[in-house]
């Protein structure tokens, strides 16, 4: 069967959105000069803050969108505040680097409108710590110690921005992230799409908790309730008979077919947005330590969000 053809109808809007991605006009708003300087009041010895947590945010936001370093990023900060002409100080690139693990980070996206669903797509994957480049290993083998961190990521599949995130070890399984990203969510859900490697009664468990339909293939030697002798763990019974339903279904459709009816394939979505991500941010990480990666990696969500924002294709099938 040949694959579908697809139009986008708005190419001229989604065309500026993309020209302004690279836009670097800044300005400073009257909100942020004037909290720019920190108000937080001595309530201990020692030396107190100068800068607000914005300012910090603003510095580490620039850092990450035009992939500086952080003594890089002070320069920068000072040069834009020159231009401008705003008689305020540049945070020092120590201090942006000791204050990054203490950020809290929200993350801007669209209020739903009254009677809208929300659907979520889940996707995983390795962001690179530090360690050799692939052409070498391929050619010479390894020699030096290799980390990565997991990114999961659940995508709001109308709107297509991220609606949550967690940055792991790489031990931690792409379903055991499920309940870690639901957490997240305040908004009612009506499903959650994923591949197969949330086919786990962890994940219909969490569906059941949560009240969403959970829409993932099962495994390819997957058996009933009915056709298995025990379980290692008891499980919820409600569970198991969705991913009963879903097993005797595969069953009656054909895997293709079920796919189709279902709507699996907005899963998509979710490996679109972490294209983007690498794309426009990389997929290697600047920081050694798990607490500086998570605000990282928060500030990447943050700057997607808002890049999703300027505009997205809105596409048709033709063929």
């Amino acid at each position: 069967m040949p694959r579908k053809a697809y139009r986008v109808r708005n190419w001229k809007k989604y065309n500026e959105a993309l020209v302004n991605r690279g836009s670097i006009t800044f300005w400073f708003n009257e909100e942020c000069i004037n909290h720019w300087q920190s108000e937080q009041k001595i309530k201990s010895r020692g030396r107190p803050e100068e800068y607000s947590d914005l300012a910090i945010q603003t510095g580490l936001t620039l850092k990450a969108l035009f992939k500086l370093t952080f003594r890089a990023t002070e320069g920068f900060i000072k040069s834009l505040l020159t231009v401008l002409n705003i008689k305020l100080k540049a945070p020092d690139y120590s201090l942006l680097c000791k204050r990054q693990k203490s950020i809290k980070i929200e993350l801007p996206k669209k209020t739903l409108r009254l009677g809208e669903q929300l659907h979520i797509a889940f996707d995983t994957t390795g962001l690179k710590v530090y360690g050799e480049g692939e052409w070498k290993v391929r050619q010479h083998g390894w020699i030096k110690h290799r980390l990565w961190r997991k990114l999961h990521l659940a995508i709001n599949c109308n709107s297509q921005e991220i609606e949550a995130f967690k940055l792991t070890d790489l031990g931690i399984q792409d379903c055991e992230g499920v309940p870690l990203l639901m957490d997240q969510i305040n908004a009612p859900i009506e499903s959650a799409r994923g591949d197969g490697s949330y086919d786990r009664f962890s994940c219909y468990e969490e569906a059941e908790r949560k009240g969403f339909c959970l829409i993932t293939p099962p495994q390819r030697k997957a058996k009933t309730s009915g056709e298995r002798k025990q379980y290692k763990r008891k499980i919820n019974p409600d569970a198991l008979k969705k991913r009963d339903a879903t097993i005797n279904e595969v069953r009656k459709l054909g895997r293709k077919e079920w796919k189709i009816q279902s709507g699996y394939h907005r899963r998509s979505l979710a490996e679109t947005a972490m294209f983007r991500v690498k794309t426009l941010l990389g997929s290697r990480l600047a920081t050694r330590t798990l607490e500086h990666q998570k605000v990282e990696t928060a500030i990447w969500c943050q700057i997607i969000n808002k890049m999703t924002t300027l505009g997205m294709p809105e596409t048709i099938a033709i063929s």
